[in-house]
């Protein structure tokens, strides 16, 4: 087994693949008249209607209103992005400060913001005093145990974004070395006009990540002259990165990216082997104090290596483990969300594009023009040979060609614009499968661009069959499609497993062969059918399949069954299990699988993705009452029509605050619950008739 240098930050991290991260921008229909101060209007849901003079103070608002909403969990992150959060909490954080500390985002995060020009320096500066200016103001709102993190430093805020996107979602695989099975993803639509009801492009955005920490995300308008935007960001982010304006919107998904590498190093007289000679490690020392259980703080040394691969991991035997991580050195990553959102049409949304500054994430957009487009973004590095199973598995450390400097650029990426198809989407597959018919080859790229031969998840094959022979799709239909809750994998499975009950015949498979005949194939809440379902298909393994997952046939493989017989002897395995646990096979979806934040349960709808679940949702025990909680899947969900006056339908699933005292935790999962999307609040006039409250800052 590879020993890394913190075992428990390593086991507790999860595999960043895929996104979720998605920003949605909005700007209204009408030009709101300008204020006299600027003001936060708060909606009947807890979101911040921003209006202010100029951007600088809308920026300084946005911050008020994070930290109104969140102000606990924001300063704990941005104490972990400090890298001194033992020091404030305990033990308990020293493997997280230790990797801030070799990745140097202290003292990274402080030399971009130096290389920063004006007016991205005067917008994080304003960001910045609302976060600290709320804190003053309102010092009963924040915990005791957190506000010695304050004041909050224009650094803790860049150090943050560098932690979450490199570190966790871009470098979370090879620095953790360990896969777990929900990975953040995402679902995303575009549709064009030829394919548009209405004749309007349309966008869908729906990330899907875990339900706490630095994956939550903050929704909220930003307003001013010339800027107007709709969306979410991840908590303690000074933009929206998922957003829609009245001319353009757009989303993401994690892609199929591999922009982070591990190398495995050959020790040798207290180096390391490169290219046949030996070369010594760079190393520092760093002081760490951390926080005992009795209250008083102890300073450790804690020693650094460095190898010209990138941060060494740990050592085993006479082997090093380094990681390399692409995008780390960007320091316009703020500045690149902020133009998008500025952008009125397709030109100036490329050539936001082009700065190259998010360093991943497949990217999904529609406009009022009409156009469509997908981008496999990020930073792939530029690599001398390999393909992607060869960059994704441990690098030779011994030599230097492998070790790569530059990245590809915005023309050499995977994209589609405008394609005959009528649409775009991505639910976290590889770029070939963007559109069907498919139109982008693999062949066209370098072969470690993604993964040409990765089987497309039966969540990708459902978001693709729910609309290709849908010629003209309304906004409605749109909605149901997002929040359709069949699953993919009854359409492959379920009438083949039928049969075999009726070909090896058994008395508890004929009861459960009842169960599933009356099923109705969904997990909506009331669906019975689907836990017993779900427990057999998580008994099957692949190679049961009558005929496998096809890069022939990307959408419609896997299906059937080769061995009706043991098709059966797991059936019966399932339906006893349900029975004994649930007290009957027909339990109904909604009674096992639960909604729960703050004081509200409901029951849940949706279900895993491998299910090919669209409405996609994991659960987990929480309190040995044969329930299980959500706690990853469906964040935000926003569905936007790009006609004459915008239209907008969304959701937050769990609320948009985490602060204890606050109403709108968990606000939402009613309308979760019921499967039904909220109208966005896009102009004054609708945010004053839906209005909870109003700040004048």
């Amino acid at each position: 087994m590879q020993v890394t240098v913190w075992d428990t930050y390593v086991t507790r991290q999860t595999e960043m693949i895929t996104i979720v991260f998605t920003i949605f921008i909005l700007s209204s229909c009408s030009n709101p008249q300008k204020p006299e101060n600027t003001e936060i209007i708060w909606d009947n849901y807890g979101v911040p209607h921003v209006y202010a003079n100029n951007e600088a103070e809308m920026y300084y608002a946005f911050g008020w209103a994070q930290m109104q909403n969140h102000a606990n969990l924001i300063l704990k992150l941005y104490a972990q992005a400090r890298g001194r959060a033992s020091e404030y909490f305990g033990e308990e954080y020293m493997d997280s400060d230790k990797l801030v500390h070799l990745f140097n985002l202290p003292d990274s995060a402080e030399a971009h913001y130096n290389k920063s020009g004006s007016r991205d320096k005067q917008y994080l500066e304003a960001f910045v005093k609302g976060l600290n200016d709320y804190a003053k103001a309102h010092p009963d709102k924040i915990d005791d145990r957190v506000k010695q993190v304050l004041p909050v430093l224009v650094t803790d805020v860049l150090a943050h974004g560098k932690r979450v996107i490199c570190l966790e979602f871009i470098g979370g695989n090879d620095i953790a070395e360990t896969i777990k099975e929900t990975t953040p993803g995402s679902n995303s639509y575009a549709i064009a006009p030829s394919k548009s009801e209405s004749g309007n492009a349309m966008l869908v955005a729906n990330p899907h990540l875990p339900w706490n920490d630095f994956y939550l995300f903050f929704e909220a308008q930003l307003t001013a002259p010339g800027f107007n935007v709709y969306g979410v960001t991840l908590v303690g982010m000074p933009v929206l990165n998922i957003a829609f304006n009245e001319q353009l919107g757009w989303t993401h998904t994690v892609n199929t990216i591999d922009a982070s590498d591990r190398y495995e190093l050959t020790l040798q007289e207290g180096g390391y082997l490169l290219d046949g000679k030996s070369v010594p490690f760079q190393e520092k020392r760093v002081p760490l104090k951390v926080l005992q259980k009795d209250g008083t703080v102890q300073q450790l040394d804690i020693e650094l290596r460095y190898s010209k691969h990138g941060p060494v991991m740990g050592e085993k035997d006479n082997k090093a483990y380094a990681v390399r991580v692409a995008g780390l050195e960007n320091s316009s990553y703020y500045a690149q969300y902020h133009e998008m959102g500025k952008a009125k049409n397709m030109k100036e949304f490329e050539d936001a594009l082009k700065m190259m500054q998010i360093p991943m994430f497949n990217l999904i957009y529609a406009d009022k023009e009409g156009n469509i487009l997908y981008l496999f973004n990020g930073n792939v590095p530029v690599r001398s040979e390999g393909d992607w199973v060869f960059w994704n598995g441990t690098v030779d450390g011994t030599q230097s060609k492998y070790i790569w400097n530059r990245y590809h650029d915005y023309d050499d990426l995977p994209k589609l614009i405008n394609p005959s198809s009528g649409f775009v989407q991505n639910a976290n597959d590889p770029p070939w499968t963007s559109t069907y018919p498919l139109l982008l080859d693999f062949e066209d790229f370098p072969p470690y661009m993604s993964p040409e031969d990765m089987p497309v998840s039966l969540r990708a094959q459902r978001a693709v069959n729910l609309i290709k022979d849908d010629a003209s799709i309304s906004f409605d239909e749109l909605v149901d499609y997002k929040l359709d809750t069949g699953m993919e994998a009854a359409g492959r499975f379920l009438d083949n497993l039928l049969t075999a009950v009726e070909q090896h015949p058994d008395s508890t498979a004929l009861r459960a062969a009842l169960v599933l005949e009356q099923w109705d194939r969904a997990t909506n809440v009331d669906s019975r059918g689907a836990v017993l379902f779900g427990r057999w298909l998580d008994k099957l393994d692949s190679d049961m399949f009558a005929i496998p997952w096809s890069a022939e046939r990307p959408v419609s493989t896997p299906e059937g069954l080769n061995n009706p017989k043991q098709a059966v002897e797991l059936l019966v395995s399932a339906a006893r299990e349900v029975e004994e646990t649930y007290g009957s096979m027909d339990v109904a979806w909604g009674d096992v699988n639960r909604y729960k934040a703050g004081e509200y349960e409901f029951p849940a709808n949706g279900g895993p993705g491998k299910y090919g679940v669209f409405r996609t949702m994991y659960f987990q025990p929480n309190g040995g009452n044969n329930k299980n909680y959500a706690y990853h899947g469906d964040t935000f969900v926003a569905v936007v029509e790009f006609g004459e006056i915008v239209k907008a339908e969304v959701l937050l699933s769990y609320g948009n605050a985490t602060q204890p005292d606050s109403k709108f935790i968990g606000d939402q999962l009613q309308l979760l619950s019921e499967n039904r999307l909220r109208p966005a609040f896009l102009t004054r006039q609708d945010v004053l008739q839906n209005m909870d409250k109003r700040e004048k800052l």
